[in-house]
């Protein structure tokens, strides 16, 4: 399993035990698969490479797109995520009503390597008159920094992710979230065809629909909601 540090989903505790709402969900599939799991931790761009080469089974947290599809298998979505637009405290009351609105205006845009934020943004990024506005990081960490530091003038993130760092870095009161949102999204999770059977898939969907089924998935999504 590829491990990329994105905490509450995946992250890594100060005991070094790798943990969050996704991999505890994985961990309780693989459980019914009777399964054990190997982590392998890199950056997203790092575990895509390796999954397409089969150097790596899965990764989680993953969104269905044309290119992936050549590559990978894609389990039952099994959450779903919102990204929302994270500004500097000053800029919270911008008035601006979308993304294409915020880059129109000239606005620099901070998004992670090869995630995908929904078809919106995939369009935005492929424009040759919008490309120069969007500023790639590896991690979104890199993307706070670049706000701050007035390089960006927002970014984009998960709202429970980005809740969950800025509180951790003592910088909630100076980023904050602008009304824009982008549209919920289903997760899923991505198998490479290099290394995976296909019935590998269907038999981890077996295992998402037991846990719901007999309530272990409820529990854990209760326990970080909290």
């Amino acid at each position: 399993m590829g491990f990329d540090a994105w905490e509450p989903y995946q992250y890594m505790t100060v005991g070094n035990t790798v943990t969050g709402l996704d991999v505890e969900l994985v961990r309780a599939i693989a459980a019914e698969m009777q399964c054990e799991l190997n982590i392998v931790q890199g950056s997203w761009v790092e575990l895509l490479g390796l999954l397409k080469e089969g150097e790596i089974d899965f990764v989680l947290g993953a969104s269905i797109t044309e290119d992936r599809q050549d590559f990978a298998y894609f389990s039952e979505p099994y959450r779903q995520e919102q990204f929302s637009l994270y500004v500097r405290a000053d800029d919270v009351g911008l008035d601006v009503a979308s993304i294409q609105a915020f880059i129109n205006a000239g606005h620099k845009l901070g998004i992670v390597n090869e995630y995908y934020y929904g078809d919106e943004i995939a369009e935005l990024y492929a424009s040759a008159k919008f490309r120069p506005q969007f500023v790639g990081a590896i991690i979104s960490e890199m993307n706070m920094a670049r706000l701050l530091d007035e390089e960006i003038d927002g970014f984009l993130e998960d709202s429970f992710v980005a809740a969950s760092i800025l509180r951790r870095k003592g910088l909630d009161e100076l980023i904050k979230p602008h009304h824009i949102t982008l549209g919920n999204n289903d997760v899923y999770v991505m198998f490479s065809k290099a290394s995976v059977e296909e019935e590998l898939v269907a038999e981890f969907n077996r295992g998402l629909a037991a846990i719901k089924q007999n309530g272990l998935y409820q529990q854990i999504v209760l326990r970080y909601q909290d």
